[in-house]
């Protein structure tokens, strides 16, 4: 245990943000340098805060199971680099994490059932950006290879884990990445603001140096055929992530300035890295709506803001959630509370209980507001308010409703069968009905967490080892079918 009074002497204290008048006008990351040099004069007391419980409840809020008290302890008594150590035992990206996770294993933790719980993430953070400024990260080279080769389709986080687990264990791996450069929703989807992409480009570094091949501008049913991947390479795994959207489905959800947000976040992205973009979506001096609360949405807003727009409206169809733990979503589980993101606390304004009924738009066919009613939830079925409906104004609808499965034809190319909801039906053990061809990450899942890809990417390299090589040494966090806790 690091500090036995620890816990109840110190309190909690987290990354203070950039001032938000500083912020907005720039696309850095929102923490001044980085979180987790923004953390380093009081990251051991806060480490210190930890309990090393007998069962550690943190554990059951991380799939990855992170060595959360471990890494505590280490952090606490100076020992950086056995923490980063046990940081990487079981997290290839924590600095993916450190930044973008909302931190389950927080709301897991034994403090916060009496006390603000453990800064677990701000350590996390911390261990991993003093490792790569003092250039302790280093690439770790295969003793021996397989002869074996697999192929991954998509850089995101689940592919870039599975990538890197297999690579390790000696065998061949490309990744095949549709866009102009590696990283997925990491590269085009992350806003700056949230995760700046030199942050990305290092760790690609590294996995380069250890022998992961990188293949850009390479759609996956198009420049190659599924059959044909599948008769190149010993193993498949898709990890294209979930990338049919929700659509809306109401009158003008068709009409000119009503778009999907990862489209207009894409673009955001590029310009941001210093890219050109014709006819770019922008929010400058518009009056933009967002279809939407979660995760997506709010990187919508903080980017809407950065471009200039002149009003934002979020719409949110749940009520609003409360700030402190209801009762019915007791400890350890994650529970459903009113959360403040960086983009929330810059501007723009909540609308909860609404629901879209109408898109308005002038003749010309262009948006020009957005119609809604107010409605409430009873046996898990919106109604909607009679008499409650109002027009906002609107010359930028983004809707950010949330996303399915992986795109249907490459399912249908490789030969693995979907559910309703277009993800690809796996096995416990990430494998498909066709022999050779594994699934991982939000493509099986569907929509989920950073953590729960990176999870889901080292457990799928675990089977497609065993299945390439009869045994395998590799970790399995997480099962196809697990839940998180209370789900």
């Amino acid at each position: 245990m690091a500090d036995p009074r620890g816990f109840m002497k110190t309190p909690r204290q987290s990354a203070k943000r950039r001032p938000v008048e500083e912020r907005v006008h720039d696309w850095k990351e929102v923490y001044p340098g980085t979180p987790g040099r923004a953390l380093l004069p009081i990251i051991s007391e806060q480490a210190g805060r930890c309990m090393d419980c007998g069962i550690p409840f943190c554990h059951t809020g991380c799939p990855l199971g992170n060595l959360i008290p471990e890494w505590n302890d280490l952090v606490w008594r100076g020992d950086w680099e056995a923490a980063l150590e046990r940081l990487h035992a079981t997290n290839n990206f924590p600095e993916f994490t450190g930044r973008l996770c909302p931190a389950p294993c927080e709301d897991a933790c034994v403090v916060a059932i009496a006390d603000d719980a453990v800064t677990i993430k701000n350590v996390e953070v911390s261990i991993i950006d003093k490792a790569w400024d003092e250039r302790r990260v280093l690439p770790q080279q295969t003793e021996w290879h397989t002869g074996s080769t697999v192929a991954v389709i998509g850089s995101g986080p689940a592919g870039l884990a599975a990538a890197q687990q297999l690579t390790r264990a000696g065998h061949t791996v490309a990744v095949l990445e549709r866009d102009d450069k590696i990283g997925g929703l990491l590269r085009y989807g992350i806003p700056e603001y949230k995760m700046e992409k030199s942050v990305l480009d290092r760790r690609l570094d590294q996995m380069r140096e250890e022998g992961t091949h990188f293949k850009t501008n390479t759609e996956v049913g198009r420049d190659i055929t599924g059959q044909a991947l599948r008769a190149r390479f010993d193993a498949v795994i898709v990890a294209t992530g979930a990338t049919v959207p929700r659509e809306l489905e109401v009158p003008g959800g068709d009409l000119a300035g009503v778009h999907h947000a990862m489209e207009y976040l894409t673009q955001a992205n590029r310009t941001a890295a210093g890219e050109s973009v014709a006819d770019q979506i922008l929010a400058t001096g518009k009056n933009v709506i967002i279809i939407g609360g979660g995760d997506t949405g709010n990187d919508c807003l903080g980017t809407a803001i950065r471009q200039g727009a002149k009003s934002i409206m979020q719409l949110e169809h749940n009520v609003e959630p409360p700030v402190m733990r209801p009762p019915h979503e007791p400890w350890p589980t994650y529970p459903r509370i009113l959360r403040t993101s960086p983009a929330n606390e810059e501007g723009g304004m909540r609308i909860f209980k609404s629901s879209t009924i109408e898109v308005l738009g002038d003749d010309s066919g262009k948006v020009t507001g957005v119609k809604i009613i107010e409605v409430f939830r009873e046996n898990g079925v919106n109604t909607a308010i009679e008499g409650s409906e109002q027009i906002l104004p609107a010359d930028l609808v983004l809707l950010a409703m949330g996303y399915l499965g992986p795109e249907p034809e490459l399912m249908e190319q490789l030969g693995v069968p979907t559910d309703s909801r277009t993800r690809a039906v796996r096995h416990p053990d990430y494998s498909t009905a066709v022999d050779g061809v594994f699934v991982c990450g939000d493509a099986g899942r569907g929509q989920s967490l950073i953590v729960w890809a990176i999870a889901e990417g080292r457990a799928c390299a675990a089977t497609v080892d065993k299945y390439l090589s009869g045994v395998t040494k590799l970790p399995q966090p997480v099962a196809a079918t697990a839940q998180p806790i209370g789900r």
